[in-house]
């Protein structure tokens, strides 16, 4: 007979305990452990490349290990070249915000690549609905509509794919587990049972798997620990931009992000992402400055802009969208000491264009900026650029890979940019006009002569 064990598991963080728990003492979550009945198994889950072969590093070749290509050159970037063989690759998101999309466009772009495309989610009816709406080639792309982690994992060993995608984990079953679909215990037996295929056969694998509340992958924490690569994919529904980035990375950096554009034929690749981010025309509008930020190694201009008005209704207001609104109540109170502003009695409202979110702090100078234009109702140039940390001394503090920022700015045609004073940067061929100020009151002088508060 076979031996079945009940245990209670927080759906949180995967810890166990023989008994039910109001509060998981691990994640301190509530109401989180949910009984679930485990049937176990004799035989030995694992894998060897060569059983009992012990060899020293200097005899391991990598001649023969080529990437896989996603044909787009966004997503290869993340990965760091494109998928490794036999790798466990998790893209992760809101509902809705296009992963399988992304992982459908990437089956259907492979071009002389056998792709078993797992849908769990979709009718196969739905699936090619979905493909004439992107408008691009079958080529070699295979589905396979089922929910039976043993009966996938046996299909994909027959058919011998050169990629297997699975849409989503959260909906594989394993009937080693009387647990529902996408339970912990389902969760983290079939990342394992793919893991161990991966490994086994040399087929790079791709699992989209859903996010809780909170934001993180749903499932067992474990989940996250046990794939090879962590892909997030964000970006908010009144956008049309998306961003791919990388938290977990075995093969390449984690510094890398990939920008996509949703469009009525799925997502398209953006290039350059700081002409879709800047727009040029407001020459004579007060409010508004350009940042030069970086998210991981990629540099990037965009667009801040700023509303100060008098405060009508008692408390001023303090709101801002892609930036930290904290960060934001500190720099007006940097302004009010620093500066000599009176800021106490003013809303405060602050947008970052293109509804991306940046956490850089280097683009402090330019927020500063944007809100002293404001403030006097004056435009900054357009062609004017800029790249600081303020400090809660009002100095203007130096930033990481100046260099790049500047390169990047040059690029996009702009004359003029702001620095601090300590960065350390040699101009050589650059054609910008470097302004180098130490304090946010230089700042003032600088950019309007002659106003008045």
């Amino acid at each position: 007979m076979v031996k079945k064990k009940t245990v209670y598991i927080c759906q949180n963080c995967g810890a166990e305990s023989s008994k039910w728990l109001g509060r998981c003492p691990y994640c301190n979550e509530w109401n989180t452990y949910v009984e679930e009945t485990i049937q176990a198994e004799k035989k030995a889950a694992g894998f060897s490349e060569k059983p009992g072969d012990i060899q020293p590093l200097s005899s391991v070749s990598l001649e023969d290990e080529k990437r896989l290509s996603s044909h787009y050159s966004e997503v290869d970037r993340v990965l760091g070249g494109g998928m490794v063989p036999g790798s466990l690759v998790l893209v992760g998101g809101e509902p809705g915000i296009g992963k399988s999309t992304l992982a459908l466009q990437m089956a259907l772009k492979s071009r002389g690549v056998k792709v078993l495309y797992i849908s769990g989610e979709e009718s196969l009816k739905q699936l090619k609905l979905r493909s004439e709406r992107l408008k691009a080639d079958d080529n070699e792309i295979y589905l396979l509509n089922e929910t039976s982690l043993e009966r996938v994992l046996e299909q994909a060993k027959q058919f011998s794919p050169d990629l297997l995608i699975v849409d989503s984990i959260q909906t594989l079953f394993s009937e080693s587990f009387d647990s529902a679909p996408g339970s912990v215990s389902q969760v983290r037996q079939s990342a394992t049972r793919l893991l161990y295929f991966a490994k086994s056969t040399s087929i790079p694998v791709l699992v989209i798997g859903h996010i809780n509340k909170e934001g993180s992958i749903a499932g067992p924490k474990v989940l996250e620990h046990i794939v090879d690569v962590v892909l997030q994919f964000e970006g908010d529904h009144n956008y049309v931009y998306r961003v791919l980035r990388a938290l977990k990375n075995r093969f390449g950096s984690t510094s890398e992000l990939g920008i996509f554009e949703m469009s009525q034929t799925g997502l398209e690749e953006v290039l350059n992402p700081s002409r879709h981010l800047v727009n040029q025309y407001h020459n004579d509008l007060s409010g508004i400055a350009i940042a030069s930020t970086i998210d991981g190694i990629r540099p990037f201009l965009v667009e801040i802009q700023s509303l100060v008005s008098p405060a009508s209704y008692g408390t001023p207001q303090r709101t801002s969208t892609g930036f930290d609104t904290r960060r934001l109540s500190m720099l007006l109170a940097v302004l009010e000491k620093r500066a000599s502003l009176n800021m106490y009695n003013k809303d405060v409202f602050l947008n970052l264009a293109g509804g991306i979110k940046v956490e850089d702090p280097a683009i402090d100078l330019a927020i500063v900026s944007s809100i002293l234009s404001s403030f006097v109702d004056k435009p900054v140039d357009m062609k004017t650029c800029f790249a600081g940390e303020v400090g809660l001394s009002g100095e203007i503090r130096a930033v990481t890979q100046i260099d790049k920022r500047v390169q990047e700015a040059e690029k996009l045609g702009y004359k003029r940019m702001f620095l601090s004073e300590y960065n350390s940067f040699q101009p050589g061929n650059t054609k910008i006009s470097l302004e180098y100020v130490n304090t946010v009151g230089q700042l003032f002088s600088k950019l309007f002569k002659g106003s008045n508060e």
